[in-house]
């Protein structure tokens, strides 16, 4: 029998050399400290190959057995910072300290396992180079790890925490070491993070990774996986694989940490704060969850509870982030009394300051801005700032007892929705929308008087269409007006009543209601179109085509609104006394093959745009459907093609010699021409002669 290892036999010596060697791999492996990114901190030596930058080996007897298991002390429970212990890290179920290292040995070729440990790595081969798994010489220390003592366990003391690992067909009992062939494993390059292996059995020098994550049982492997994802960018990979981590270890909450590093990769940001809030209930002196849910809470506008944690109890507050919180705190404080006051200027200005301040992904200083814009009838501005305000994550469990304006957040969202909804003409979604807020918070008096003017909006506007369908035109104009007196900034409640107005033919009163609906709301098509028709009965044709220009802008194909710019031009012609008479609105492109069929076309009222061709041109082929197009939208302009081919008199009388050719004539005068232009060119300048 081989003698056994003495305890004292160069114990000193081992203990101070595997010190110097932690210390090295310490000082190679710098933690990540940026708020922003996942907690690297409890990244460690955890996996059996030990990233050591020297190879370890003493001359010792020892037994015959294959292979020997310890732990070491040395480091402290924190990975790599030099901290005393948290609460947390004492905790049973977190595997993020578990700094095991292996010891390099080289077996000789000739030992192999004892029947026990025999297993197969292929079909018919065993684990060795020459076939048969070998065992460590007698003048080597054994693979494995080293007691917290210091001391090396005796031959044949029973691994602290062994484990079955199966590979193909068999299995074989290991402790925290991994057996190895081929010697030396391979060393880490020295970069800012640490290396990252894998647990597993090491073949040829290189780590095997587990044939599938969602198998392994050991949460450090599947979080250092999860840190290698976020590095890439992979938030969606790295956020499953944290999860699949606090599935395994729920108590650890450097894992909840990474969590929230990932779901703020994703912008899932109430998520990452309420992860932040679960890692510091696991330990509550985790001084990087409590400055990272500061930042997160100030980016949400939640001011109050952020400056709870930026200044944490016995910590040093980052200076920057101290004075972005009094900046927006400021800004706030004025914009809250600039909104007491009704001075929605102000209230704006204050809040787009606390916006830019570092509150940018606050859903509720974005729905004051809605708010100030609405009031002030910046409606279109509005209803662009107002998706934030439906999109955001609900934050009902993330400190539901802040108030903004003394009003609870997620109620003001919904009384500033109300308002939108009230604003578009969505009057059921109005009352839907303060009715939450009501339950969210019903106490407060302003959502309160909200909740009763928007009802009786509603309750007014329903009444008034029953009777404008019914024809009852007068009756449904006092409806109507009914609802402004609770809502006087209402557009569709005023652009209705001038349809009632203009139903009974007083057309002044309808287009003063429809003056009101544009002031609000300046781009409101409908009310442009009834003062438009509106100046149309009083004959009022310089401001019935200023209206119908402008439909046309925004209207391009729609040939109502054409046609009726093209009369109102008519009109208008006929008011100063200019000669309109056969004029026509619309129809097709014209083909003209004679001289004085030409003279004549181009003689006509209004415009007219030629279109000088050949059948056989490729660029006159590309461009002719877009005169049909032009032909739809320009109804007012005489559109005309002549081939040269087949009429060279009119291509020698207009000195044609390229094609296409575009020729504008007004009164059989030729205005314009443009020789194979593009789309874009052709249409700005028929548009341009457009009447």
């Amino acid at each position: 029998m081989s003698a056994k290892i003495k305890p004292e036999l160069g114990l000193e010596s081992l203990s101070d050399r595997l010190r110097n060697t932690l210390s090295h791999a310490e000082a190679d492996c710098a933690a990540v400290d940026d708020v922003n990114k996942p907690d690297f901190r409890e990244l460690d030596l955890g996996s059996p190959v030990s990233p050591l930058r020297t190879r370890l080996t003493t001359t010792t007897t020892t037994s015959s057995s294959s292979s020997s298991s310890g732990s070491v002390s040395g480091r402290n429970s924190s990975g790599f910072y030099p901290n005393p212990p948290r609460k947390s890290d004492s905790n049973p179920n977190s595997n993020s300290h578990s700094g095991e290292l292996s010891v390099e040995s080289s077996p000789p070729a000739n030992r192999s396992f004892k029947p026990a440990h025999t297993r197969s790595l292929t079909a018919a081969g065993s684990l060795t180079e020459a076939g048969s798994v070998t065992s460590p010489a007698s003048n080597v220390l054994p693979t494995g790890n080293i007691c917290p003592s210091g001391r090396i366990l005796k031959t044949g003391m029973t691994s602290r925490s062994a484990k079955t690992d199966v590979l193909g067909s068999g299995s074989v009992n290991y402790g925290h070491g991994s057996i190895m062939r081929g010697g030396l494993a391979s060393k880490p390059a020295l970069d800012a993070s640490p290396p990252v292996f894998s647990r597993g059995l090491m073949v040829g020098g290189e780590p095997v990774k587990r044939a599938a994550v969602s198998g392994g049982s050991d949460p450090e492997e599947v979080k250092r996986m999860g840190n290698e994802s976020y590095r890439k960018g992979n938030f969606a990979e790295a956020l499953s694989l944290y999860e699949k981590a606090i599935a395994l270890s729920p108590g650890n909450a450097a894992y909840h940490f990474n969590r929230a590093a990932a779901l703020m990769g994703l912008r899932r940001l109430v998520e990452a704060a309420r992860e932040c809030e679960h890692a510091i209930g696991l330990d509550p002196g985790y001084v990087r969850a409590h400055h990272r849910l500061g930042s997160l809470l100030f980016s949400l506008g939640h001011i109050e509870n952020a400056r709870k944690h930026i200044c944490f109890s016995g910590h040093q507050p980052d200076s920057a982030e101290v004075q972005k919180l009094q900046s927006v705190e400021k800004h706030m404080s004025k914009c809250t009394a600039a909104r007491r006051g009704g001075d929605w200027r102000s209230t704006l200005r204050e809040v787009e300051a606390a916006i830019a301040s570092g509150a940018d992904s606050s859903p509720q200083l974005c729905a004051c801005r809605a708010e100030a814009l609405l009031k002030l009838h910046q409606l279109d501005d509005a209803f662009l700032a107002s998706p934030s305000i439906y999109n955001s994550a609900p934050s009902t469990h993330l400190h539901s007892q802040s108030k903004i304006f003394g009003m609870l957040f997620e109620a003001y969202l919904y009384f500033v929705r109300s308002q939108i909804e009230l604003a578009r003409g969505r009057f059921e979604g109005a009352v839907t929308a303060i009715e939450k807020a009501g339950q969210i918070d019903p106490r407060n008096v302003e959502i309160a008087v909200l909740l009763s003017s928007v009802r009786l909006v509603g309750r007014a506007r329903a009444r008034g269409n029953d009777l404008f369908k019914s024809e009852r035109f007068t009756e449904a104009c006092s409806a109507y007006g009914e609802g402004l007196r609770h809502d006087p900034s209402n557009s569709v409640l005023y652009c209705n009543r001038a349809a009632c107005w203009f139903k009974l033919g007083m057309w002044e009163h309808s287009v003063d209601d429809c003056n009101q609906a544009l002031r609000i709301q300046p781009s409101y098509i409908k009310a442009l179109l009834r003062r438009a028709a509106s100046n149309r009965k009083l004959e009022r044709w310089s401001e019935a085509v200023r209206d119908y220009e402008v439909l046309r802008r925004e209207l391009p194909d729609d040939k109502e609104v054409a046609e009726s710019l093209f009369h109102a031009h008519v009109a208008l012609k006929k008011s100063r006394g200019e000669e309109v008479h056969n004029m026509k609105f619309g129809g097709e492109v014209e083909s003209v093959s004679g001289l004085e069929q030409f003279q004549a076309a181009v003689s006509s009222p209004g415009a007219s745009v030629v279109h000088f061709k050949t059948g056989s041109s490729t660029e006159c082929k590309q461009i002719s459907p877009f005169l049909d197009t032009l032909c739809a939208r320009y109804p007012s302009i005489n559109f005309l093609k002549v081939d040269i081919e087949e009429s060279p008199s009119i291509a020698h009388a207009e000195d044609v010699r390229i094609v296409p050719t575009f020729k504008i004539y007004e009164r059989g005068t030729r205005v314009k021409e443009v020789i194979c232009p593009s789309p874009e060119v052709l249409e700005s300048s028929v548009r341009h002669y457009n009447i």
